[in-house]
């Protein structure tokens, strides 16, 4: 048994264990998911073939991941793709290649690790492209490439000059180990160990590309040919002139009885559900339940806030008639808000399903605080107090026979990428003065090893996008862009430097020389910020109506929230959004129901030991309704099915079946953007592709726009 897993069954009763995301894998073989213990610091890393595939395969990522990201239905490509792509990929360079310095042997693992690092650093979608976006979209300004570019970079790496400080208390010690790592090292250590396959068995590669090809052909039906299965609403189709039935079934509104046969609209939002554990989905479905489909219900038919003044499930932005709310007549020609339109225009109006998500994300921040202690607390401080003496760590061992990076390499570029983002805030007009720079740093930079520690152990991240919001919405109200920078700079910076730190342990247990990993982890941050602008760039450019509702496939509705929140917590700022005298302030007091909402769980779990109450998980039931499409049961039964009676073929095969779909859908996509899509060829209309939609009224409201 290895190291890390000796140490977390010791200390499981500290630990709500059936939470922990190294539960859902602690049942691999053990030679599948342990650490390398051993090491050849003989074979190569940094070789031709590494940066080839490294550089090609993060230019493809970050392009279909931003590519998606502006879709109606967007989905993300996960590194997995690449780590099982890449895996053919090296073996086949590795035989046509000519022997020497461009060739120097088999692909190996390590090869294969550096690459998976680099994609990984390229996969997300850059943050600070959403400023962008709604800088060009909403408030008509345009502040050039090298602004935006120079934002993005700055905002990218700057926590990876954090990651260099926090590696001595959360990559070094045996004590961090950070769980969701050891499912890269578990199919990383099975791509690269011979399968004892059984007669008649496929191997894993065989069967993801089986998978990918037949979902790239199954993706044409609900894509193209039968648009009506991605969102089966038959609640809606009973009566579609019915508005509480279209605003209960359709797609478009809460999507009670909604169905979908599309995996492009199953991941959009939420992720894949094959490789979320089991405990977790029951968690979001039934929060997703009370949340979405009793509380946001009752709210909105007792008529809480002028509910029935809006759509119940939007972010759009309202006028207190109902209209919308035009946040141009509140604004000066530099996008700051003018208090006397602002009077005379009339206050801001949100949907009472929105206003109660943002109530519900203070209570998941909240709550998040009280389940670590309750549940976390002893393990923590074990850990912490381990973590100061890293000397019998054998990975730790085995990493000293490669030289370390310098202390200065990461010092140098947290300061230079903070210099970078005074300047560019103070050269262009982001309206965030310096002291509000160094404010958002020092806010990542405080939180960073405090959540690192929470997250190396629980795989959960309290976000800072909420607080970063708050704290300058108060300090600077009516500044929409320095409010996202502030927000960006603060929360995107942090979330970045634990993302690296978590590569930095995986390259760890791997035994990647840290140099490499150094320049890797660069390569694919450059790659993945420039590659996302010159993207969102393009489509800004290309595509009518982007971000509109005149665009049928090109919607952002990541950015339309972007835009709201820009307004709510930039424009009109917290203090009259949710201050005393707003409607929505009772929304304050999320923060004390998360905040205690714990308590009451951890207690009973002590008096019902063994009863369903073990699997409640506050936080994540409260994280429920972060996203809302109508999902689809299918996945979560066929995830229970699998796991329960097919155990083998489940460890087999359902994150490489979950990868396998993936791909298949976004070759399909990105197939019919470039044949149909930008030709204007569309498939003839049926009753399973109608030029109307089957739920008209899903958007509409009980109360007249513009009515007294």
């Amino acid at each position: 048994m290895s190291e890390q897993k000796q140490e977390y069954l010791a200390d499981k009763e500290f630990v709500d264990e059936k939470f922990d995301i190294e539960r859902s894998s602690v049942v691999l073989e053990e030679e599948e998911n342990s650490p390398i213990t051993e090491d050849d610091p003989s074979l190569p890393v940094q070789t031709f073939r590494y940066w080839l595939m490294a550089v090609i395969f993060s230019l493809g990522l970050s392009f279909f991941n931003q590519f998606f990201w502006f879709r109606t239905r967007p989905m993300w490509i996960s590194p997995l793709v690449i780590q099982l792509l890449s895996y053919p990929f090296g073996r086949f360079l590795a035989r046509v290649l000519p022997e020497g310095r461009l060739n120097p042997g088999p692909f190996n693992i390590k090869e294969h690790v550096l690459v998976s690092i680099t994609a990984n650093c390229a996969a997300g979608v850059a943050y600070a492209v959403d400023i962008t976006v709604i800088q060009k979209v909403w408030y008509k300004q345009d502040f050039g490439f090298l602004a935006n570019f120079l934002l993005i970079n700055c905002t990218q790496m700057l926590g990876f000059g954090m990651a260099g400080v926090l590696r001595r208390y959360l990559v070094y010690p045996a004590a961090m180990i950070w769980p969701a790592t050891l499912v890269q090292v578990a199919l990383m250590n099975t791509l690269h160990k011979e399968e004892d396959l059984q007669p008649g068995q496929w191997s894993r590669f065989k069967f993801f590309c089986i998978a990918a090809a037949g979902m790239y052909c199954y993706a044409w039906i609900p894509s193209f040919i039968f648009p009506v299965i991605a969102s089966i609403a038959w609640v809606c189709w009973i009566d579609p002139k019915n508005l509480v039935l279209s605003q209960v079934g359709g797609a478009g509104g809460l999507g009670v009885g909604a169905i979908s046969l599309d995996w492009n609209t199953i991941v959009g939002f939420l992720g894949s559900p094959l490789i979320i554990p089991w405990w977790a989905q029951v968690n979001i479905g039934l929060g997703f339940f009370l949340i979405a489909w009793v509380m946001v219900p009752i709210a909105y038919y007792t008529n809480l806030w002028d509910a029935q003044r809006f759509p119940i499930l939007t972010p759009a932005l309202f006028k207190v008639d109902g209209t919308d709310y035009n946040t141009t007549m509140i604004l000066n020609d530099k996008a700051l808000m003018d208090e006397e339109k602002y009077k005379e225009y009339g206050p801001l109006r949100i949907s009472t399903f929105f206003a109660l998500t943002y109530g519900i994300g203070f209570a998941g921040l909240s709550s998040m605080v009280t389940h670590t202690w309750l549940y976390h607390r002893h393990k923590l401080v074990a850990q912490w107090k381990q973590s100061r003496d890293h000397s019998e760590d054998i990975h730790h061992k085995l990493m000293q026979a490669y030289p370390e990076v310098p202390d200065w390499w990461y010092g140098a570029l947290f300061v230079f990428m903070s210099v970078v983002a005074v300047i560019t805030c103070e050269v262009w007009e982001y309206e965030l003065p310096w002291w509000g720079v160094l404010l958002a740093i020092a806010m990542a930079a405080f939180f960073a090893l405090p959540v690192g520690l929470i997250q190396a152990v629980t795989n959960q991240q309290p976000g800072l996008n909420i607080i970063t919001e708050y704290v300058i919405g108060y300090m600077l109200p009516g500044y929409a862009i320095a409010n996202v920078t502030f927000k960006t700079l603060g929360y995107i910076s942090m979330a970045q430097g634990l993302m690296f730190t978590a590569d930095l342990k995986l390259g760890h247990y791997m035994k990647i020389p840290p140099r490499a990993m150094f320049w890797a982890q660069l390569l694919g941050t450059f790659i993945a910020g420039l590659t996302n602008l010159i993207t969102a760039n393009w489509l800004l450019g290309s595509q009518p109506g982007i971000c509109t509702k005149a665009s049928k496939d090109f919607q952002c509705p990541s950015a339309n929230t972007f835009y709201s929140a820009s307004v709510i917590w930039g424009v009109i700022a917290p203090e009259k959004m949710f201050g005393s005298t707003s409607i929505y302030n009772a929304i304050n007091y999320f923060f004390i129901l998360g905040f205690l909402l714990p308590i009451p769980f951890y207690y009973l779990k002590k008096f019902y030991p063994n009863s369903v109450l073990e699997f409640i998980h506050v936080p994540v039931l409260l994280a429920a309704t972060g996203m809302m499409p109508p999902r689809s049961g299918l996945p979560l039964h066929q995830l229970f099915f699998a796991r329960r009676y097919h155990p083998d073929w489940h460890l087999r095969y359902t994150y490489i079946l979950s990868a396998a779909f993936d791909s298949g859908t976004a070759f399909m996509v990105l197939t019919m953007f470039f044949a149909f899509t930008m030709t204007g060829t569309k498939f003839p209309h049926w009753w399973g592709n109608p030029k109307e939609d089957k739920c008209p009224l899903e958007y509409g409201t009980q109360i007249a726009p513009g009515s007294p």
